[in-house]
Parts: C-alpha cells; structure tokens; sequence
C-alpha cells in the first residue's frame, strides 16, 4: 500500500512558528505531527506500506531529509513531490500521480486521529469522517441506506448531512484517481477555484465506483495555538501508555517532572516544576522555572520564567515571570 500525504502549506495560523518549520514538523507529544500520523498508520493499517509520498512546497533539503528519515525508520520507501502553485488538493495529488497506483491511502497532516484503521482492502475506497455540530466550513458526505456514499459536498452553505470528511482516503485502485484528477486539470474544472479532490470523487461515484464511509474516535485539530497545546495534552495522555516519553539522555536535575510530559534527548531540566502536559524538545534548557501545559521545542533556553498555554519555537533565549507566550523560532525575550 502507498500512503500520500500532501503538505505543501505552510499554516499561515500558526505563524510565526510556521515561518521556519512547516506545520506538519511541529511536535506533539515529542515527535513531529507527520511522524505521529504516519506511525498510527504503520501500526494499525491491514497491511505495510512500502511508500510514502509527500507533497511539499519549498521547504529545502533539511526538511526532505527528515521527512525520508521518517518513511525509513518505517521501512517505507519516500518519494519527495513539489507543488509549485497553491492550485488545491486536487492539485497537490497531481503532482504525487506517480505514486498513485494500486492500493493507495491519502492523508492531510495538519489534524491527527484517533481510529481503528482496520478496513477491507478489496473495498473500492472508504472515505474516513466524523460528526460535526456545525459543517458549514467542511467537505461533507451523505450516504444511502446501503451504507454508501450518495453525496461529496464541498462547504456547501446550505445543510447537506454532518459527516464531516476528515482528511483520510482509501482506495483500491489508485490509478483511478490518477486519472480522474488528470481530467479535471486538463478541462481545468475548479469548485470555489481551486481543483478539488471531492471533484474527483464525485466523478469516480458516478462510474459506479463504490464508496463507503468509516467513523474515526477522536479529531485531533493543530490549526491554530490553543489547538496544538490541546492536541498536544491529549496525545500525552494517549502515548504514556504506549512509549517512554522522557529521554533516558535528558538530565532532571533537582526537579519535578508531573506526568504526562514528554523530554526530549540532552535536555536539562534544573530548579524547575515541569508539567503536567509539557513537551520540551531536544538539547532545550529549562532554569528556576515553573511550566505547565506548554510545547518548548529544541536548543532553547529557558530561565526564571512561569508560563502556561505557551508555544516556545526553536532556538529561543527566553528570561521572565508569569507568563502565556506565543515565541517563534530564534526569538530572544
């Protein structure tokens, strides 16, 4: 099975952490968002995935590196496609049409899940979605009594049905979707002007392709500050079951660590009261400091401060008292 996943945005909502790192690389829980998505697939779908496409912007080679070490520690293959043009999904998968053929699973990773990803693999496609209060800003599907999909509604204004599409696609014959996306950038069809990858689907339904419809548990949002910190806390819960979160390199010294919190490799805890629902990034210093529910990312530097619901960016020389701080990368305060 081929896994796709398209990120050539750069989360304008989430500037200015976002100006230098793309949004799928901020960590949750330890580890970059993508690692945490791509990790959750490779344990749980029904059989290996033996590649991983992205679709990238221009991010430089540091980040396709890390990106292809992340496929690699899976034993997958990686694939680096570019999307030069901000011309929508259907658009962005375009461009990984080279990879788009047999079994093939599409994921958005800028949201994480939680899901059972077992599924029939001789299904046609299964399109992944979740109840919502309020789906006027989401791609939606109605479906039948048979339990198929009738329907692929683009953020219609008016009420379609509440199953909302979260951004994970299944099908069986990838080459299908190749073409039809094919199709609708050649007679250039756009739905509210972009080449939408529901376009597609819709035509692939009326050729008598068979989708059907799959619940995830939870939907994790990273759009904003408040989402990541709250993606963050909940993912803590989860993964302190699973893994070791606090590096047996890290140095805890006359400090008190409150579960759940994740540390990073050569970080230096000292003087401090870190947690609960902490993840501090590697080779990052924390100093007399009180920190709770707070993301500190790597080679950071943190002293005398007090901070809650704070998201602190790569490379930070940090000094000060109570605080709720939003710092980018190389900031000094």
């Amino acid at each position: 099975m081929n896994l796709i996943i398209p990120m050539a945005g750069r989360g304008s909502r989430l500037r200015p952490h976002t100006l230098t790192v793309p949004k799928p690389l901020l960590p949750i829980a330890g580890k970059p968002m993508v690692q945490r998505l791509v990790e959750d697939f490779a344990t749980s779908l029904p059989e290996k995935i033996e590649e991983i496409a992205f679709v990238i912007g221009d991010f430089g080679k540091e980040v396709e590196q890390q990106l292809c070490h992340i496929a690699q520690q899976l034993g997958a293959r990686c694939t680096i496609y570019h999307q030069e043009e901000p011309l929508g999904v259907g658009h962005a998968l375009h461009c990984a049409r080279d990879s788009m053929h047999g079994r093939c699973l599409i994921a958005f990773s800028d949201t994480l899940f939680r899901a059972t990803f077992h599924f029939d693999p001789q299904e046609d496609g299964i399109i992944w979605v979740k109840s919502v209060p309020d789906p006027v800003s989401f791609g939606v599907v109605k479906v039948g009594t048979d339990n198929v999909i009738t329907h692929f509604v683009e953020k219609s204004p008016v009420f379609i049905s509440d199953l909302a599409i979260v951004g994970i696609y299944y099908l069986r014959h990838g080459e299908q979707l190749r073409d039809e996306l094919a199709y609708i950038l050649e007679h250039n069809i756009k739905d509210k002007g972009e080449f939408q990858l529901t376009t597609a689907l819709e035509h692939l339904k009326r050729k008598g392709v068979r989708f059907k419809p799959a619940q995830i548990e939870e939907w994790l949002d990273c759009g904003n500050k408040d989402n990541v910190l709250a993606t963050n806390r909940r993912m803590l819960e989860i993964k302190q079951q699973e893994e070791d979160l606090i590096s047996p390199q890290a140095e805890i010294i006359q400090s008190v660590v409150i579960p759940p919190c994740s540390i990073g490799p050569g970080a230096v805890i000292r003087h401090s009261v870190v947690g609960p629902f902490v993840s501090v990034g590697s080779n990052s210093a924390l100093h007399r400091s009180v920190i709770s529910s707070s993301i500190v990312q790597n080679d950071t530097v943190i002293h005398n401060a007090n901070l809650v619901n704070s998201l602190i960016g790569n490379n930070v020389d940090y000094t000060g008292a109570a605080s709720e701080i939003s710092l980018g990368d190389y900031s000094k305060m």
